[in-house]
């Protein structure tokens, strides 16, 4: 059995401010539709002897991606939720031995979920054409054919062929290059970009795993033995993988194996690991700008242009990218937005808000947004989805009241159960055990005004959870 391993556990940092740590890229809808996760999964279809797919995820989106899932018909065998990231090798450790329990042998489609493929394909023939390799004891990863020298990207060096397949024997991984070494890289013809996806059986990814990182396998069976089902999610347990040595595939087997050969893939395939790579792979207008959202332009040429909330007016630019968001604007030269990461770096280490998430949070019950905030209050507008419940719950620093604005709201408060409809509200006191739910079939919305000496989301002791969340999760 084929079996699908979505790895799904990135920040997507690059393309801050539309991807924010606790909405990173790949749920976001950045070329089309759907977002990056639901094409990685969509462009499956068609795989001989595929098996429902294995999402690796951090723990904090795990109801979005069950969601974004749900949306477009599919039912993942386990959404694996990591505690903490420790980088690929460990993910796909514990992959692999949760495919293990169900089928000895096994193979493993290892895929980032926010890479884009334009020809899916082609890349499902390659990948067919690397099961029998797999098969054969192969660790096989897909190389990517240049277009042009590439300093963002790690090379493979394959030479020789393997007989009668189509696949080439790895010399070496390389480190991403300075601009003339990829220059020599592409005219060789014998290196390719490092996609990062592989295919393989798990049993003879965790013998190479064990041979060349055995503390990395040791932790990941005790964290996978010591597993929690929790309806479709799988809880790694925390203590074991929390100690787990944090290494990517290709440092901890990859460079080591001996067994590795590598597909050639020219499928139209791009990381989206910049905004300048997003901008190659949009629709541009006759100026070569992508532009999205309300977006006034003069005299702008080659650039990426996106409102998410106002009106955006540019003059007189060249080769740039200007993103706004409700509470962020990013503006950079496009020769200078791999640095773009730097930014995010010293927002998380300053605590910003802004790192990790937009003013509109979605929850397993619908979202929030807020409105408006400052010291001692803060305004949100929150909408509960049909047959959605908060938890019950009660906060140490701050009181709210809610005004109905839409819809029909059954309210726990204190040891009293009402219902609320449109222009009537309620007031929670500190302290006080309360509990917000739809029993309609239309969304419900609400304003919530917060009041207290402390507003953060970590004001919250959750008594009963339909979502069996702990805290704020």
């Amino acid at each position: 059995m084929l079996i699908p391993v979505i790895l799904s556990g990135g920040v997507g940092s690059r393309l801050w401010p539309l991807s924010r740590e606790h909405y990173p890229k790949q749920l976001l809808a950045l070329v089309d539709d759907n977002t990056l996760l639901q094409n990685t999964v969509s462009r499956l279809d068609g795989l001989a002897n595929k098996s429902a797919p294995l999402i690796v995820c951090n723990e904090n989106h795990r109801f979005l991606i069950a969601e974004q899932l749900r949306n477009i018909g599919i039912s993942p065998a386990h959404i694996i939720l990591e505690p903490v990231g420790r980088n690929t090798a460990p993910a796909v450790a514990v992959s692999a031995l949760a495919a293990l329990a169900h089928d000895p042998e096994a193979l493993l489609l290892v895929l980032p979920a926010d890479h884009l493929i334009a020809n899916a394909t082609k890349f499902r023939e390659a990948v067919t054409a690397g099961v029998p390799l797999a098969e054969a004891g192969y660790l096989v990863t897909f190389g990517i054919v240049p277009s042009r020298p590439e300093t963002g990207y790690g090379y493979i060096n394959a030479t020789d062929a393997i007989e009668d397949t189509i696949a080439l024997s790895v010399e070496r991984f390389v480190e991403k290059p300075n601009l003339e070494t990829a220059q020599q890289y592409v005219e060789s013809g014998q290196y390719y970009w490092n996609s990062g996806m592989f295919l393989f059986k798990a049993s003879t990814y965790l013998e190479e795993l064990e041979k060349f990182a055995p503390d990395i396998l040791g932790t990941c069976r005790v964290a996978v033995e010591n597993a929690l089902e929790d309806q479709d999610f799988l809880r790694l347990d925390a203590a074991a993988f929390k100690t787990c040595p944090s290494d990517s595939i290709d440092y901890a087997v990859m460079e080591n194996t001996n067994k590795a050969v590598a597909i050639p893939l020219e499928a139209g395939w791009n990381d989206v690991g910049s905004w300048s790579s997003l901008w190659e792979v949009c629709p541009q207008d006759e100026d070569g700008n992508v532009i999205l959202g309300d977006v006034l332009t003069e005299n702008v040429h080659n650039s990426y242009l996106r409102s998410e909330h106002r009106l955006l007016a540019a003059i007189g630019l060249d080769n740039v990218t200007v993103v706004e968001t409700a509470d962020a604007v990013l503006v950079t030269h496009n020769d200078h937005v791999q640095e773009v990461k730097k930014i995010f770096a010293i927002l998380k280490a300053t605590a910003r808000r802004e790192a990790d998430l937009h003013r509109k949070v979605y929850r397993p019950w619908g979202y929030y947004e807020t409105i408006d905030i400052e010291s001692r209050f803060q305004v949100k507008r929150i909408t509960v989805n049909p047959g959605a419940s908060l938890s019950l719950q009660m906060h140490y620093h701050r009181s709210e009241h809610w005004v109905v604005v839409k819809g029909t709201a059954l309210i726990t408060r204190g040891d009293k159960t009402f219902i609320l409809g449109e222009n009537q509200s309620t007031y929670i006191s500190v302290g006080v055990k309360h509990r917000l739910e739809n029993p309609g079939k239309l969304p419900l919305e609400i304003i919530e005004i917060q009041l207290g000496s402390y507003l953060g989301e970590d004001d919250i002791v959750r008594f009963e959870d339909i979502y069996g969340r702990d805290k704020i999760k």
